[in-house]
């Protein structure tokens, strides 16, 4: 029998409190006190364990979520937009997490202006509804994908659709056209519409 992963306990979800968004957390569940793995791993001995002490971490290092997002011209504009949100340390720090990635066509697809008002200082909490929206707990490969709804950081849920006889992956209305880019602490899907949460309208 296939286990739900994103039915785990929202165990990354702890990583954007720590940058402001705690608002949203509270949509999800109650508050948290519990440390990450990151803070409560111990330091290792370089002379414990035989290394030299200047390897690359290999945990929440380069090759982030937000990494992958700010270095791939395909997701220019989502970068731009996690940074104008403030969340980029939560998607770099906090994982595993899948995000479903609106390209740069879909973000051009909004309704003109639309984009340019969201990018505005005073619309940041905004914003942060929206890309927490694209993002779900745990790490999931396409093919692992199935249909049902699912958690997102935003609070609401996302409804996802497999079609048995091509593969393809809907999200809500949106097609996932980019499967499967891996990043340290996730994996991105690009998906082809910028997704908002029920009752939302930009």
């Amino acid at each position: 029998m296939t286990t739900n992963r994103f039915s785990q306990p929202k165990r990354w979800l702890v990583g954007f409190a720590s940058v402001g968004a705690a608002a949203l957390l509270a949509a999800c569940g109650p508050d948290t006190t519990t440390p990450t793995a990151v803070e409560t791993a111990p330091t290792e001995d370089p002379a414990a364990t035989g290394t030299t002490g200047t390897e690359a971490p290999t945990a929440m290092g380069e090759n982030t979520v937000a990494d992958v997002a700010a270095t791939s011209d395909e997701f220019s504009i989502l970068a731009q937009a996690v940074e104008a949100a403030g969340l980029t340390e939560a998607l770099s720090t906090g994982g595993p997490i899948t995000l479903f990635a609106p390209t740069n066509e879909a973000f051009e697809a909004l309704p003109d202006g639309a984009l340019d008002e969201l990018l505005l200082p005073e619309n940041q909490d905004l914003l942060r509804q929206v890309l927490t929206y694209h993002v779900v707990q745990d790490e999931v490969a396409a093919a692992d994908i199935t249909t049902e709804e699912v958690p997102t950081a935003a609070g609401s849920t996302l409804s996802l659709q497999v079609d048995d006889a091509t593969g393809e992956v809907m999200v809500n209305d949106a097609m996932v056209v980019q499967p499967d880019i891996q990043a340290s602490n996730g994996i991105i899907h690009g998906i082809d519409q910028v997704m908002l949460p029920p009752d939302l309208a930009i």
